[in-house]
């Protein structure tokens, strides 16, 4: 499908009205791009794998929509007939606005572009990096020279889920050089691309069962196991949520476990410790992250409550935490 690009260039100050602006004018959402570094609080907030390196802010927004446009032209909202129309629409709402804050240029950009453009842009910030001796690469990249001599895993994360820079998922793979070996049962609660998975079976895992809630994951998972060379008698993955839907936790199977992998929210943590016990064996080791530190004691109050567990260890990097547990009965 192609579509047709519109940019407004206007400042930082009024990016959310000229944002709003426009969606009055029928547009079906907006995007933003300026040089405002993420603060403290918006990192806190969610989970960025890559983020790319931003100039010093000039003050200058630029807000963003799109038109499909086929053989037959360009589809504009509603109530605007043509191009010239929606120009004047747009000049006349920043006028509005200028009564309020500096609106900056105003000029209006257009430009072409397809879907595929935008599923792979993200593509170009994602470069090779090594935890420990492990080195994560891009299905499409070479091995850099330096990084050259240890483990390597292959991923393409898709369009949905991460890549394995992010200091949650470097938490997990630390964890996971000291406590996955050979012929270690593995369970992967959220997978997401399946990194976890694989790193599993790269140290010496047996076989792995991963579960997910997005059915996306199934095809990310396996896909990613192929990369890497990996048999599909080696691992299961299944779309389900093990808290509270029995039959995924039958397919998953009891007191089996070594070793328990949870890279989620620390507020999805706190309901599986209630149930996850049983699927491990006894001495089994679970290993959490996506923990904001803010969360830290949530989850660790969590852990002593549970007589099932002892906390092991908990590890930081950045704002995260991971915490490490044994089943003790």
């Amino acid at each position: 499908m192609k579509w047709k690009k519109y940019t407004v260039t206007t400042t930082t100050e009024a990016e959310d009205l000229v944002s709003y602006m426009l969606t009055e004018l029928g547009v079906e959402g907006v995007q933003i791009e300026d040089n405002i570094q993420l603060s403290e609080q918006d990192t806190k907030a969610m989970f960025v794998d890559i983020l790319p390196e931003l100039s010093p802010d000039d003050g200058v927004g630029r807000v963003s929509f799109f038109l499909e446009a086929d053989g037959e032209g360009v589809h504009f909202p509603d109530g605007i007939k043509d191009e010239k129309e929606l120009y004047e629409r747009i000049a006349q709402g920043l006028s509005e606005i200028k009564d309020f804050t500096d609106t900056g240029s105003g000029e209006i950009t257009t430009d072409e572009t397809e879907d595929k453009d935008w599923i792979n842009n993200w593509k170009q910030y994602f470069k090779p990096f090594a935890v420990g001796d492990i080195v994560i690469k891009p299905t499409w990249e070479e091995v850099p020279e330096e990084m050259k001599g240890g483990m390597v895993v292959d991923i393409d994360p898709g369009i949905a889920f991460g890549t394995g820079s992010h200091e949650t998922t470097q938490l997990v793979i630390k964890q996971m050089i000291k406590y996955v070996g050979y012929d270690t049962e593995l369970l992967d609660v959220g997978t997401g691309s399946g990194i976890l998975s694989v790193i599993g079976l790269k140290l010496g895992a047996a076989h792995v069962m991963a579960t997910d809630l997005d059915p996306n994951a199934i095809i990310a998972t396996a896909e990613n196991m192929k990369a890497n060379g990996i048999s599909d008698s080696m691992y299961e993955v299944i779309e389900g949520n093990i808290i509270d839907d029995q039959s995924t936790r039958d397919r998953v199977g009891y007191g089996k476990y070594d070793v328990v992998t949870a890279n989620i929210l620390a507020d999805i943590i706190i309901p599986i410790l209630g149930v996850i016990a049983a699927h491990m064996k006894p001495g089994a080791v679970m290993i959490t992250s996506g923990i904001i530190d803010m969360k830290e004691d949530a989850v660790r109050a969590a852990f002593e409550a549970n007589d099932c567990f002892e906390i092991l260890e908990t590890t930081y990097q950045g704002e995260w935490v991971s915490i490490t547990a044994r089943r003790v009965k």
